[in-house]
């Protein structure tokens, strides 16, 4: 099972970090090509689930590899999967019905925190 989790949840942390890191740097400009729902939210709002983000790729991957507190993998997974379900409720408020990105990922997140019941 430990092999299992780390081919789900390194993909999953690598692209949280990559996406996480842009909303929490770049400008709403330079966000709007890749996201357009970022005009409808404050950027503190973005700025916050980009941190958000960061913080949950890092509870993925640092307790399982130290073996502190490894239940906070399971914790970051369960969040993922919250994320993303308020994530496909904001696409659909907008229009926006392209959310198998983010159907795929809440299943990712799910596969993950199901795999880290084994340690958590």
């Amino acid at each position: 099972m430990n092999v299992a989790y780390w081919i789900v949840a390194g993909p999953l942390a690598a692209f949280y970090l990559y996406g996480g890191g842009l909303k929490a740097v770049r400008s709403r400009e330079r966000l709007r090509p890749m996201m357009g729902w970022v005009d409808s939210i404050p950027l503190p709002a973005v700025r916050a689930i980009g941190l958000t983000e960061l913080l949950g790729a890092t509870g993925l991957v640092l307790p399982p590899l130290t073996g502190i507190a490894p239940w906070l993998s399971l914790a970051a997974a369960i969040g993922f999967v919250l994320l993303q379900i308020g994530a496909i409720r904001v696409h659909v408020k907008h229009g926006d019905r392209q959310v198998v990105l983010n159907l795929t990922l809440a299943t990712a997140a799910a596969v993950t925190a199901w795999l880290a019941t084994t340690w958590a």
